[in-house]
């Protein structure tokens, strides 16, 4: 199959300073679907030998030249080779139409990142790890129950995808009516989508910000619309996902047989952040009548809000003590 070619941008465009401590270059790999994705790869400088790798990818919407990059970049200074990836159809990654999200191709990305560092010369491909963070965190354990090549997985500040879209933000719209309210509403959408030709989109954070809006929203504000994490080609930054781009996850679930993971997984998150029931939940699941539970670990961070845990926030509450010395653990 002819791969499909990209026009990746050189020069430095992320949200954050680019380190003196790693080597960085554009790299692409094919998903089983096909799709050529797009990744920074961050390589420490003066390593030699293989390394232990890990695939960094999130939040939901956004793209490797926000947090995620910041993560790999991070982790790689500390002695891990890392890739940052573009999901299949956002950002620099392949895949038409665009923005649009899948259960399955979305598990599929992040298996082939790992197969993409299992072939790279510089990598102990007994030694990888995944680490997702918000939509993706829980894309990351969905992918580590799928997976068996990774010895160890990280969610930061998760979010269930499956859930939220299906019963609503704090399950609040966890009934047969409300669901089949909006599959009408997402299938009258299509319907338009069809008749004009292109995808709707569904618009990312909301702007202007209304004074009334919940804290929740007001966090994504301050990290999606500002400079302290607005690019380009995120789509929380910008026009969002499309408004059907999202529907399969209705009816799907995933992480079903997370207690069946056999790898080690950390997840983490702020006890004031409004999503932490995900992860807390998550966590319950996969440890409950799982033989597998001794090496599942859940990090709570006390005065974290959602979004701290993408860039830091202003009291630096990235544990990256915490997941080097995880990785090490696990990566050896």
């Amino acid at each position: 199959m002819k791969e499909e070619k990209l026009e990746l941008v050189q020069e430095w465009d992320k949200t954050f300073p680019e380190s003196e401590k790693v080597e960085h270059q554009k790299v692409t790999f094919r998903s089983r679907y096909g799709i050529t994705l797009a990744a920074d790869m961050y390589t420490p400088k003066g390593s030699t030998g293989k390394l232990a790798a890990i695939a960094v990818c999130g939040p939901f919407g956004a793209v490797k030249e926000q947090c995620s990059g910041l993560y790999a970049q991070t982790l790689a200074e500390r002695g891990f080779l890392t890739i940052a990836f573009d999901p299949s159809f956002t950002g620099e990654s392949g895949g038409q139409p665009r923005y649009m999200a899948s259960p399955d191709i979305n598990t599929e990305d992040f298996m082939a990142a790992v197969d993409f560092l299992s072939l790279n010369e510089r990598v102990d491909a007994e030694r990888i790890g995944i680490l997702g963070i918000c939509g993706w965190g829980g894309m990351a354990i969905n992918t580590a129950a799928l997976d068996t090549r990774i010895k160890a997985t990280v969610a930061s500040t998760m979010y269930d995808m499956a859930r939220v879209n299906s019963k609503g933000y704090f399950d609040s719209e966890d009934s047969e009516e409300k669901r089949y309210e909006k599959k009408q509403a997402l299938n009258a959408q299509r319907i338009k989508d069809c008749q004009s030709g292109e995808y709707a989109l569904g618009g990312g954070v909301i702007d202007p910000l209304p004074e009334d809006a919940p804290f929740f929203v007001k966090d994504y504000y301050d990290y999606y619309k500002t400079g302290r994490g607005y690019h380009v080609r995120s789509l929380n930054s910008n026009g969002g996902w499309n408004v059907t781009g999202c529907m399969s996850f209705m009816n799907q679930p995933i992480n079903t047989y997370s207690n069946e993971i056999r790898s080690a997984v950390l997840l983490i998150h702020g006890d004031k952040a409004h999503s932490c029931y995900f992860s807390r939940d998550a966590f319950a699941a996969m440890t409950k009548d799982s033989k597998y539970a001794g090496n599942k670990e859940l990090l709570i961070i006390p005065g974290a809000v959602h979004t701290d845990l993408y860039d830091g926030g202003k009291g630096n509450y990235i544990p990256f003590d915490k997941l080097e010395s995880f990785y090490k653990a696990n990566l050896k």
